[in-house]
């Protein structure tokens, strides 16, 4: 799908690959509903970015994920296109997982976008035609010590993903999956970490240097325009050390 023109969704859009996504958008001439919880810097952004909009949302309830969709729908009056990229990540032993941020992250990275997913189908359907995007991580085809609960989460959003792509063939909307690379952007520093983790793979550092948002946002756009299924911000990430130890 071609964005110019098209009234896109982004949620996260307040940093990291959310806010160069939305960058990248309107650059190509998307109409944007910038979602996040910090309605200060969503305004900021809105401010800049031509025919954008700023929606306040968390993501991990669902009354907020549906109002966000109708605002949408009642601001521009359609919807083309979803990015769910808001997301967090959690370190932690399997068998140290606290059952609370458990649930949390659940809510944020896999029920928060198949909530929205749920509230824009029948837009498309009506239109004709959608792109949808969820940003999954390159975590989810890997077995990192520390990174199940994330990782897996990831993992699950991502078949729940590739199987609504199957679904909605018929109705031509696309349903993609990114998984994104380590990226150069304040996600770390929200991640939760157990207290005995220092780095989710404690094995050594990262084999490539990160990512810029930039870039993973450029991912992003491609899954847009293309419609292929699943994206990968490296051609290597098709067959990952499956584990890590």
């Amino acid at each position: 799908m071609d964005p110019k023109g098209k009234v896109a969704i982004v949620t996260g859009a307040s940093s990291g690959i959310g806010l160069a996504t939305a960058k990248l958008l309107s650059a190509k001439g998307a109409e944007l509903v910038l979602v996040a919880r910090s309605k200060d810097k969503l305004d900021k952004l809105a401010a800049e970015l031509p025919n954008s909009v700023a929606v306040a949302a968390d993501m991990t309830k669902i009354l907020d994920v549906e109002n966000m969709v109708n605002a949408a729908k009642d601001h521009f009056g359609q919807v083309d296109i979803l990015v769910n990229c808001a997301g967090q990540g959690y370190d932690v032993p399997v068998a140290d997982t606290d059952i609370d941020v458990f649930h949390h992250i659940f809510d944020l990275d896999v029920v928060g976008p198949v909530v929205a997913m749920k509230q824009v189908i029948p837009i498309m359907r009506k239109q004709g035609a959608g792109s949808i995007v969820n940003v999954s991580s390159g975590t989810a085809l890997m077995y990192l010590p520390n990174n199940g609960i994330y990782g897996g989460l990831k993992r699950t959003l991502a078949h729940i993903s590739l199987t609504a792509n199957v679904e909605l063939k018929k109705d031509k909307i696309a349903v993609s999956v990114v998984y994104p690379y380590i990226t150069d952007t304040p996600f770390d520093d929200n991640t939760i970490k157990a207290p005995t983790v220092t780095w989710a793979g404690e094995g050594g550092g990262p084999p490539f240097p990160p990512d810029t948002a930039e870039y993973a946002a450029g991912k992003i756009v491609d899954a847009i325009e293309s419609g292929e299924p699943e994206v990968f911000a490296h051609d290597w990430m098709k067959n990952p050390r499956r584990s890590e130890t």
